[in-house]
């Protein structure tokens, strides 16, 4: 069976293999040698694949450009200590930024290939880097004003619980034997959806790369789709279309939804319309997947429809209370995780890694409880955050932009549930005196500060704020405003 099916052509894993070593000599070739920081700029191709792995085999530090960053989000990533860009766009959308910075740019028309076909050596295939030396750099969509990004060591990432067979539970081996057309899309600078190319390959299965543009759910019948990845609102699109016309979607056995809250209704729906495939899934970029609720619990059980399955067996998971002591079961607190494949910090960060590292603890900021059978059900978080099509937006930067505007005084921010993105962003603004903020002018105001993806969908003005107890402005109250009565 192929490693992967792309533009009409499969690719062996001998093949891979091949591509891989020629990446590494041609990068060795280039001066990377380990440790040394490496931007990929690629798109989604058995190629971008390889050259990815080529760095890790050499050691490199590799930091993935997920799609939608500003210009000026690219601007502060290279002035980082990059050591070399690679590519496979000739005109690069980092080409600018590193000139200006006077970094290398590795590329080539179309994608990015080794000069010639190799035979591979050992030494080609020899991984050289350092256990405790950073693997890979995850970038959040940059919301805060500036890309964070979350630290992976070497040694974290061999333990990383779908790139290890050897070291696979029954659970994992279910998975992966649905694996064997995975639907392969988007980015593969995604944490979420590199492990889950990992467990298809490892297991045995053949990632399948669309053409574009991608048209779900056909896209299922027509490369018969046995595995995807998918986000809520995504999901919700599928459901849609399955509800109102004949589509084929009997080739599926898994479909894993995680991302951002899904209603249990929403749930109870796909497993319905789809029949038992749909893993409701829970994870973090600084985690990777932590649980997973599957088609069979949910059909031996329909009350776990509000549940989002237990830990994974590699997790250890626990719910505190304020004062960080552990909570009985179906006591609501917040979540915390420990497994060998966390991250290890945010990138030139000290601050938040201390405020989510504790004792070898990652403080997840996500509020749930957990049944006497290890079901987590998540009821909230800690943090002013917006997620929108499984993005995090923080209400922080976005508040600050709004509020640097001349005719606006104040300026909050909420999230409120979406159909179609999971959450949506809305804001209130208090005029200054005299004047009247054009929400046009606001909205231009964050896309080009921020992105367009931090874009309110709504703003409303407002003259007073309500004020909770504590003396703060009352976001439960705001986001109550927006809430049909």
């Amino acid at each position: 069976m192929p490693a992967f099916e792309f533009e009409g052509r499969t690719v062996t894993r001998g093949e891979v293999l091949a591509l891989i070593a020629g990446f590494v000599r041609h990068l060795r070739g280039a001066g990377l040698t380990a440790g040394a920081r490496v931007v990929l700029d690629t798109g989604v191709t058995p190629e971008a694949f390889a050259v990815r792995v080529a760095a890790h085999v050499i050691g490199c530090q590799v930091v993935g450009l997920r799609p939608g960053l500003t210009r000026e989000h690219l601007r502060d990533i290279l002035a980082r200590d990059i050591d070399t860009v690679v590519t496979d766009d000739a005109a690069s959308r980092t080409a600018p930024a590193a000139a200006a910075a006077g970094i290398p740019l590795l590329r080539a028309d179309g994608t990015p290939r080794p000069p010639a076909p190799v035979t591979p050596a050992p030494d080609d295939l020899t991984a050289r880097g350092d256990r405790n030396g950073i693997g890979v750099v995850h970038l959040t969509s940059g919301s805060t004003g500036r890309p964070k990004g979350t630290m992976v060591t070497y040694g974290a990432l061999s333990q990383g619980w779908a790139l290890q067979p050897a070291r696979w539970t029954d659970r994992t081996r279910r998975l992966a034997a649905r694996y064997e057309r995975f639907l392969l899309f988007g980015t593969l600078t995604s944490a979420v959806m590199f492990e889950h190319l990992g467990l298809a390959l490892l297991g045995g299965g053949t990632a399948v790369i669309p053409d574009q543009p991608l048209r779900f759910p056909e896209v299922f019948a027509e490369r018969r789709v046995t595995a995807c990845l998918t986000t809520v609102p995504r999901l919700y699109g599928i459901l849609d279309a399955v509800r109102e016309g004949a589509v084929d979607t009997s080739s599926l056995r898994a479909l894993v939804v995680a991302g951002s809250p899904l209603a249990p209704h929403r749930l109870a729906e796909a497993a319905e319309l789809l029949g038992p495939v749909v893993h409701h899934a829970y994870g973090q970029t600084e985690t990777g997947m932590l649980t997973v609720l599957e088609p069979e619990e949910l059909a031996a059980d329909p009350g776990l429809v509000d549940s989002v399955g237990r830990p994974l067996d590699t997790v250890e998971l626990t719910v505190r209370d304020e004062d960080g002591r552990d909570l009985p079961a179906d006591r609501t607190g917040e979540v915390w995780v420990r497994l060998a494949d966390a991250f290890c910090g945010y990138w030139e960060d000290p601050q938040e890694t201390a405020e989510v590292l504790r004792d070898g603890w990652v403080r997840t900021r996500d509020l749930g409880r957990v049944d006497a059978r290890g079901y987590l059900r998540l009821t909230g978080r800690t943090r002013d955050i917006v997620i929108v099509d499984a993005i995090i937006h923080y209400a922080g930067p976005i508040e600050r932009v709004l509020a640097s505007h001349p005719d606006v005084d104040q300026a909050y921010v909420v999230g409120v549930p979406d159909e179609r993105t999971g959450e949506a962003i809305h804001a209130f603004v208090v005029p200054q005196p005299g004047a009247t903020p054009d929400a046009g002018a606001l909205r231009i105001l964050v896309a080009r500060e921020l992105g367009e993806a931090a874009v309110p969908a709504g703003i409303v003005g407002l003259t007073e704020v309500p004020v909770a107890p504590s003396g703060k402005p009352d976001k439960a109250a705001l986001r109550a405003l927006l809430t049909p009565r």
